[in-house]
């Protein structure tokens, strides 16, 4: 059965664990097809809705996908062989610029205000207990007056475990196993595996250098597609942003589908000199997170989270159920690190974007196009992805792979500016284009 593979199990849980199994270790390959259910149960000795049972298991796992009567296959990507396992190790001696981190240089010490907060927390015991309020009600003033100055609707406040949490418990308030969700192509790797994780399919939306593609964001919701992903500055991989005339197109989208479930990721927010222009409120439910990963440090973990309020509610009452809320101290150390301004979002930008701007001005002299309005990471397409990214291994660079953020986009691979030097830029540069040389060559 399946070659040298052979599915095994009585019950439902048994035979997706052994499916499991086989991906996992590499036997069930991707694209694999699998037994369709009478014959499977025929050979396990099971009633077919057992084996239905199974297969349904699976789906919601993102393990396999489903295609009418052409049966059931191994997912492309599975989620057991997840992006993330899409990498370039940087052996001794090799640069990394596939990392996607912040330059530690322009995080802002955290010692003072972590201590701070302890303190605070002795002088007033209720805020470290079980009965405390789940929202630090200083963190949420200050998250609530920057929406206010950036436009975004009103809309109650609630606090997250980052944005990739806000984003997951968004999604699961509102969708089912099975339901489509737009996403961005190239887009967050960690998005595009969260998606299929939670049983949902992903429908790739083409990007440019000011957001999502209206017609191809239009596309996807015609199709039947119940939610969309949009980042608003800083997208990673390509750094694009949406500006005020692209703003208005997809609001214009949105309107034609006001059931659509519309979230946006601002995790830009802190290090991007672009103006915010918000989707939210164009559709009935609606939700924007802003992570504090990247202008304060990624281990504080903490995200705001608003949207309309019947979303925030379920949002938080889930959250109730389970981890209850995000540290309390965190909340407060961040609330104390918004009051102190103890970032210059414009320095910090100006930082990213002097280096983005430099390394994309050396390319362009090396005849290299590439891609970074705003963020930490310049978005280079190439036509062979996987001889790019050993050639530069090999002459001292490790880039990430852009297989790590698409769904059908063409090839590519992300470069991350936060840690280069002056020097660096220049030597990158003609690295990337010497790695490209082979496959220009033959195709030019």
């Amino acid at each position: 059965m399946l070659g040298e593979y052979r599915i095994t199990g009585r019950g439902a849980s048994e035979i997706a664990a052994s499916v499991e199994r086989g991906v996992a270790d590499g036997s069930l390959e991707p694209g694999r097809p699998l037994p369709p259910l009478r014959e499977l149960a025929g050979e396990l000795g099971v009633n077919p809705n057992t084996v239905a049972a199974a297969y349904r298991t699976l789906r919601e796992r993102g393990i396999i996908e489903t295609a009418g009567r052409r049966g059931s296959r191994i997912r492309a990507r599975p989620v057991s062989t997840a992006r993330g396992a899409i990498r370039v190790d940087a052996p001794p001696g090799v640069r990394d610029v596939s990392h996607g981190n912040p330059d530690p240089a322009l995080l802002p010490p955290l010692a003072d205000v972590l201590a701070a907060a302890a303190r605070r927390q002795r002088r007033v015991p209720e805020l470290g207990l079980y009965s405390g309020p789940t929202v630090e009600p200083e963190f949420a003033r200050l998250a609530r007056a920057a929406l206010d100055a950036d436009g975004v609707p009103p809309g109650p406040i609630a606090v997250t475990s980052g944005s990739l949490d806000a984003v997951e418990r968004v999604l699961a308030a509102h969708l089912r196993p099975g339901d489509q969700v737009a996403v961005e192509d190239p887009g967050w790797g960690s998005l595009l595996d969260l998606v299929p994780a939670l049983g949902l399919r992903p429908v790739a939306v083409a990007v440019d250098d000011e957001g999502p593609l209206p017609e191809a964001a239009a596309r996807a919701l015609a199709g039947g597609a119940r939610a969309i992903v949009v980042t608003d500055r800083a997208q990673n991989p390509t750094g694009g942003a949406v500006g005020p005339a692209r703003a208005r197109e997809l609001r214009d989208v949105l309107r034609g589908f006001p059931r659509t479930l519309l979230i946006e990721d601002d995790h830009g927010h802190g290090i991007v000199d672009l103006p915010l222009h918000p989707l939210a409120g164009t559709t009935d439910h609606w939700a924007l997170v802003r992570s504090t990963a990247k202008a304060y440090g990624p281990d504080l973990r903490t995200a705001v989270l608003t949207g309309d309020e019947t979303t925030v509610d379920r949002v938080t009452g889930r959250q109730f159920v389970g981890p209850g809320w995000v540290s309390r101290l965190l909340q407060s150390a961040v609330a104390r690190l918004w009051a102190e301004r103890a970032v210059d979002p414009a320095a910090v930008a100006g930082a990213y974007g002097e280096r983005r701007d430099a390394l994309i001005t050396a390319l362009g002299r090396r005849g290299v196009a590439a891609h970074g309005r705003s963020g930490m990471n310049v978005w280079v397409p190439v036509g062979d992805e996987t001889g790019t990214v050993a050639r530069l291994l090999h002459s001292g660079w490790a880039a990430s792979p852009g297989a790590r953020f698409r769904i059908s986009a063409p090839p590519g691979i992300r470069l991350t500016v936060s840690g280069l030097t002056g020097a660096e830029i220049d030597a990158l540069a003609a690295a990337v284009a010497g790695a490209m040389e082979p496959a220009r060559r033959s195709y030019g």
